[in-house]
C-alpha cells in the first residue's frame, strides 16, 4: 500500500529513473542479495518502506517472524546504503514504537520513555532499532539517514485478510460481507473506547517526499535533537465512532458487538507540529478516504 502510494507520488513529480522490486524478485531478509543489488545497480536515494506488518492477532501470533524479518531487512538495506553511499536514506517506522501510555499528544522525544504495548512489542523493536540505526550512521559516519514515524495508514491496496490486518480496513471487509450475505451482527475488537489517529496513505507519500527534500540528518539529529519525525492526521476517533462510520459508509444495517477482551493501546495521538513546520499539511478526511478505500475494495474483491 504505502509502496505504491509513493510510487506514484514520485511519478507525479517528475521522478522517472525509479528502482523497484517485487518479493518474488528480491529477499530484502537475504543479505548477499541486497548487496547485490546495491552493487549492480548503484542506487542514489532509498526509500526503506518495506516491512512486515499486520494487526493485533498477527502481531501476537508471529512475535518472532515480525520482529526477525523487520530487523533482517533493516540490517541489510541501511548497512548496503552506508557501504554503497547513498546519498540519502529515508526509513519508515510505526507510532507503536511509543510506550503504551505515553504522554498526548505524543511528541517525538517520547521514544524509549515507557514499556510499550506487549501485543506489537516485537514489531516496536525492531522498528526502534531501525531508527537508532539511522540516527548512529549519522553520528558515527555522517549517513544521510533520517526516519519518520506515520500513524495509523489505511487507503487502496491496503491489506484486507482478516487475520493479519488493521482495524479500519478489518471494518470494511467485516461490514461489507455482511451487508452482501445479510448477515446481522459484526464483531468490533475491544470496548469501542481506545482512540486512534488514522492517516490515508497518500498524504503520507506527500510527506515522504517532502522530508527526503527539505529534511537531512544535520537538521534532525543535530538542530531538532531528536531521532526521527512524525506523521499524523492531527485527528483521533474512538473505535466506536470509527465502526459507526464505516457501517454508515457500506450501508451495513445491521448491529455492532464489541469484543471487550481485545483493547489495545487506550490512546494513540502524534504531535504532528515538526511535520507540519515543514510546510505539509493532511489533505485527505478521514471520511472521504474511508469511501476511497470502499470503493477500491468493491472494485478488486
Amino acid at each position: 500500500m504505502v509502496g505504491s502510494a509513493i510510487h506514484q507520488e514520485l511519478i507525479n513529480n517528475g521522478y522517472t529513473n525509479i528502482l523497484m522490486k517485487t518479493k518474488a524478485e528480491l529477499d530484502l531478509r537475504d543479505q548477499k542479495a541486497v548487496e547485490d543489488l546495491f552493487i549492480n545497480e548503484r542506487p542514489e536515494y532509498v526509500l526503506l518502506i518495506a516491512a512486515k506488518v499486520g494487526g493485533i492477532l498477527a502481531n501476537d501470533t508471529y512475535r518472532a517472524d515480525f520482529i526477525y524479518d523487520n530487523l533482517s531487512i533493516q540490517i541489510n538495506i541501511i548497512h548496503a546504503a552506508h557501504k554503497h553511499d547513498v546519498k540519502k536514506l529515508l526509513f519508515m517506522g510505526s507510532a507503536c514504537i511509543y510506550p503504551k501510555f505515553a504522554n498526548q499528544p505524543i511528541t517525538e522525544d517520547q521514544l524509549l520513555n515507557g514499556k510499550l504495548e506487549y501485543t506489537n512489542e516485537p514489531y516496536a523493536i525492531a522498528k526502534i532499532a531501525g531508527i537508532k540505526l539511522c540516527e548512529n550512521y549519522y553520528k558515527q559516519y555522517g549517513s544521510n539517514f533520517i526516519s519518520i514515524m506515520p500513524n495509523n495508514l489505511y487507503g487502496p491496496n491496503d491489506n484486507f485478510d482478516l487475520k493479519t490486518s488493521h482495524v479500519l480496513p478489518a471494518l470494511i471487509r467485516k461490514m461489507h460481507e455482511a451487508k452482501i450475505n445479510n448477515i446481522d451482527r459484526v464483531e468490533v475488537w475491544g470496548t469501542g473506547n481506545p482512540l486512534r489517529e488514522f492517516l490515508y496513505v497518500d498524504d503520507l507519500a506527500k510527506a515522504s517526499l517532502l522530508v527526503m527534500q527539505k529534511l537531512n540528518g544535520e537538521v534532525l539529529y543535530d538542530k531538532m535533537d531528536i531521532s526521527h519525525i512524525n506523521v499524523g492526521s492531527g485527528d483521533e476517533i474512538s473505535i466506536k465512532s470509527l465502526a459507526l462510520l464505516i457501517k454508515k459508509i457500506v450501508g451495513y444495517q445491521g448491529a455492532l458487538s464489541f469484543n471487550r477482551e481485545k483493547d489495545g493501546t487506550p490512546r494513540k495521538l502524534l504531535d504532528i507540529t515538526r511535520i507540519s513546520n515543514l510546510g505539509w499539511t493532511r489533505k485527505v478526511t478521514l471520511k472521504n478516504g474511508i469511501e476511497t478505500t470502499y470503493e477500491w475494495y468493491k472494485k478488486f474483491h
